[in-house]
């Protein structure tokens, strides 16, 4: 009891300063979180709403915003909300995921008090706990530039949330319960865009004006392929950064991630299809929504437009010709290419191995062999008031040791304004997908093989994307630059929800 009351009083100090130091513009929401029947393929599940949504409501904000999101849980289990790509600055406390934040009890409230400080782009929000990501609960978070700050394109003529992502028929407490006995996950049932099954969604245009789609992976498992039939995507920007803006047919969007393509509604004026797909699928799942042009002169024929499947060299290629825009500017007025990283000296190499396997007769998922378990106390909170026993700093390795999968509560230290070089290595035959919560990294190299040294000479030190989630091929390496300058104890996860939720995370504590 007196740690709840002690938890109480250090949120609402936290609060009373967040709202008496901070200048810019505050928006307020009130969201009450249900169980309600959704029916997504056709068949009746029971989905979480917002507000009696599905998906939830975007949020819609501009840099600097001080959002007041007060959260009622109206579900008979407790819930959290995390924030995918809102760096919390200094302030862990509101990152929503069990690690750093109190769960909402049923019938109980918490109020979040977030500011996208020095942000711009394109993110979700997804419910953290158990397995209700299966359930629903995300939405879409923009953040538009402020008034003064050049953009590097034209106001579009629309500006579109596009949520896609993998789906299962069954209820996410029966995927739960088949994780819970240690077994894996089947393939997925469908693939849902904004909550809908094929041919659900649609998109209205204008003949001849240019759209914005913000397009999020919100999924739980499957690398995903979007592509409008007859129309070509620009890609401008990636999860805040603006990006060279490079035209292609379709794009590759691993799950957890965020980007902005721009597209002209430049063809015969009819209805064409956006198909989405899932990658390296040995069966292939395809969903599609349609693009209707406001003076369409009849509805979409033929099949929908395919796009690469099992092809990792084409989606290689793709996530290496992503660059930064050096001369746009980001959130400030100053060009996104003034910070040069490739100039810094890193002071420390972290390498992070995945690994699949029992442990007990159980499936488990691990980093660098541990395997992750949640300690009964958020570890911020553990950390903030010196609460022994329930984890401790240096539970996990900062390279790969070998030996069998093991389970511990781990947390990593790391040196506040360290610049770190972080490599995932991934000897499995499956795309990985990692997020770090309250950062953005340079995704400065990937390639196929094990990482050495050595690798560092095909490095980009000049305009790698700014990111918050990378992909890491299968039999791969992904290598990223991260400035460590973000005081808290961040999450550091595979997007693959299974995975995380059977281990393959930790927390970095800064």
């Amino acid at each position: 009891m007196k740690l709840r009351v002690a938890v109480t009083l250090l949120c609402a100090t936290a609060a009373l300063f967040a709202i008496a130091g901070a200048d810019s513009p505050y928006r307020f929401f009130d969201w009450n979180v249900t169980f309600g029947d959704i029916y997504p393929l056709g068949v009746r599940q029971t989905g979480i709403l917002i507000n009696g949504q599905f998906p939830g409501p975007d949020i819609h904000s501009v840099t600097n915003d001080n959002l007041i999101i007060n959260v009622h849980n109206s579900l008979n289990e407790p819930f959290l909300i995390s924030w995918n790509g809102i760096q919390q600055r200094r302030n862990s406390y509101e990152d929503g995921v069990y690690g750093t934040t109190c769960p909402i009890p049923p019938g109980k409230n918490f109020t979040y008090i977030l500011q996208v400080k020095d942000q711009i782009g394109s993110f979700f929000y997804f419910p953290s706990l158990a397995f209700h990501k299966a359930a629903g609960g995300f939405g879409g978070i923009r953040i538009l530039s402020r008034p003064r700050i050049p953009v590097p394109f034209p106001d579009p003529a629309g500006d579109y949330t596009v949520l896609i992502g993998d789906w299962y028929k069954s209820n996410h407490t029966n995927l739960k319960a088949r994780l819970d006995r240690g077994r894996k996950l089947p393939f997925p049932d469908g693939i849902l865009i904004n909550g809908r099954g094929p041919g659900g969604a649609s998109f209205n245009v204008e003949q001849g004006k240019t759209y914005r789609l913000r397009i999020s992976n919100v999924g739980l498992e499957n690398s995903l392929n979007l592509r409008i039939q007859n129309h070509r995507l620009t890609l401008v920007e990636v999860e805040g950064t603006h990006t060279l803006q490079t035209t292609y047919s379709s794009i590759d969007l691993h799950v957890g991630q965020s980007c902005s393509v721009l597209f002209t509604a430049d063809q015969p004026a009819k209805d064409y299809y956006i198909a989405v797909s899932t990658r390296f699928t040995s069966r292939v799942l395809t969903s599609t929504a349609i693009l209707r042009y406001s003076n369409s002169a009849g509805p979409v024929s033929g099949p929908p437009p395919g796009g690469p499947v099992i092809q990792i060299d084409w989606s290689l290629n793709q996530a290496r010709s992503i660059r930064k825009n050096l001369t746009a500017s980001g959130p400030r007025p100053n060009p996104q290419g003034s910070y040069h990283y490739g100039l810094i000296n890193t002071t420390r190499t972290i390498i992070l191995a995945n690994s699949a396997g029992q442990v007990k007769g159980k499936q488990r998922y691990a980093v660098n062999s541990v395997s992750f378990v949640p300690a009964d106390t958020p570890l911020k909170l553990a950390d903030y008031f010196k609460i022994g026993g329930v984890y401790h700093v240096g539970s996990i390795s900062d390279s790969p040791r070998g030996g069998k999968i093991y389970l511990d509560t781990s947390v990593m230290q790391a040196d506040y304004r360290a610049f770190v070089e972080v490599v995932f290595q991934n000897n499995e035959n499956i795309v990985q997908s990692w997020h770090l919560d309250g950062y953005n990294f340079f995704v400065v190299g990937m390639d196929g093989g094990q990482w050495t040294p050595a690798s560092r000479r095909g490095y980009n030190l000049r305009d790698a994307v700014s990111r918050c989630t990378t992909q890491v091929y299968p039999k791969s390496w992904t290598a990223v630059y991260v400035a460590l300058d973000n005081v808290g104890m961040w999450n550091l996860r595979s997007e693959f929800w299974a995975r995380q939720y059977l281990g393959q995370q930790f927390y970095l504590r800064v």
